[in-house]
């Protein structure tokens, strides 16, 4: 994708041996990168959330092990630079199949060659999220076309929450690929982009997002959806995922499960976009899933721009109240239309997973 006509992608490394991200805590304000030099540096940026969404959640972690074996290739360092990486986010699975792919691909290497390879891995891992996410929006691309060609030529009005784009990825995104795809095709298409409290996501980086590539969109409160729905103005919704079960229930940013149900009261199918990395064949259902607990400052305070120009974080909550702020919430499948995959569609059940991905199959049956 493009900022002010450049291409980026989320994260890039350089020949020197660092690696460079956006700093998405700046954003929509200020367009700013960092470089990572140290495996503390990527478990930092993904805990602080200088980068998030779970694929490049994944992404960054896996260049954290190869910046690791820059320092130090031993089993110590690689199993110490697993766990660090593992502990800054409980629930984005992605995170969980980047490192264990990493040290498969690492553990009985010589020590002499894994920083090599360890490079090499973690950037196959960052190919191969672009390759997939362009393939997530092709295929719903097509369910986009077939829910536009029943507008009679007006647009069609899409509702997303969080940010599930290119910034989430290392490019295209989940969610809004098959809305990018879709824009550039022709489709008239208006966004309804949830703000995503506590943290803003949609306001911030979903609205940054689409307002750089040119699709239409509008800002609205988390809770105005349902509104909309009612009156008829929301003809689907598209929501990523940080962590989909074996029967189909969908853990993702909070509120999504609110938006679920709404639809579900409005007949307004509800569509999660996801990679199969982000399928955790080792849940049954979606109360297994760790829900992360965050500080309660991202609800307590608030950052924007002051008039004149200048960044300011202030309190926007009666003095010495407590706050719970859980990071997601989980969805059933029962109140998903269907999944969008690298694979293509299919229905939000355990069968529906299991016809795209039949090689998981016996090891589920044997479960």
């Amino acid at each position: 994708m493009k900022i002010a006509g450049k291409p980026y992608r989320t994260i890039w490394p350089h020949d020197d041996g660092t690696v460079e991200i956006i700093d998405q805590t700046k954003l929509p304000h200020a367009f700013a990168t960092l470089r990572l030099k140290s495996a503390a540096d990527a478990a930092y940026a993904i805990k602080a959330m200088i980068v998030r969404g779970a694929p490049l959640i994944g992404a960054t972690a896996a260049y954290g092990v190869a910046l690791a074996m820059r320092q130090d290739a031993s089993d110590a360092v690689l199993d110490r630079a697993h766990d660090m990486l593992l502990e800054t986010r409980p629930t984005a699975v992605n995170l969980r199949w980047a490192l264990a792919r990493m040290r498969d691909a690492l553990r009985n290497r010589a020590r002499g060659e894994r920083a090599k390879l360890a490079w090499a891995e973690a950037a196959a891992i960052c190919d191969e999220d672009v390759e997939t996410c362009r393939r997530i929006g092709e295929h719903g691309l097509a369910i986009l076309r077939e829910a536009a060609s029943k507008k009679a030529g007006k647009k069609l009005n899409i509702l997303t929450h969080c940010n599930a784009g290119w910034l989430a990825c290392v490019d295209w995104g989940t969610a809004l690929a098959p809305i990018y795809m879709a824009h550039d095709a022709g489709i008239p298409l208006h966004v309804w982009v949830d703000e995503t409290r506590p943290r803003n996501q949609g306001a911030s980086l979903t609205a940054f997002e689409l307002g750089g590539h040119g699709v239409k969109h509008t800002i609205i409160a988390d809770n105005a959806g349902g509104h909309y729905m009612q009156a008829g103005e929301v003809d689907l919704c598209i929501v990523g995922t940080d962590r989909v079960t074996a029967n189909g229930d969908v853990a993702n940013k909070i509120g999504t499960y609110l938006k679920a149900l709404a639809a579900k009261d409005n007949g307004v199918p509800f569509y999660v976009a996801l990679p199969s990395s982000t399928i955790d064949w080792t849940l049954a259902e979606g109360r297994e899933i760790p829900i992360e607990e965050r500080s309660s400052d991202e609800l307590l305070k608030m950052t924007g721009r002051l008039p004149g120009g200048g960044i300011a974080t202030v309190e926007i909550a009666a003095p010495g109240s407590p706050a719970a702020n859980p990071g997601f919430d989980v969805t059933p499948a029962r109140l998903v239309t269907g999944f969008i995959t690298e694979r293509g569609p299919c229905a939000a059940t355990r069968e529906g997973l299991l016809s795209l991905f039949p090689e998981r199959r016996k090891v589920q049956d044997e479960t």
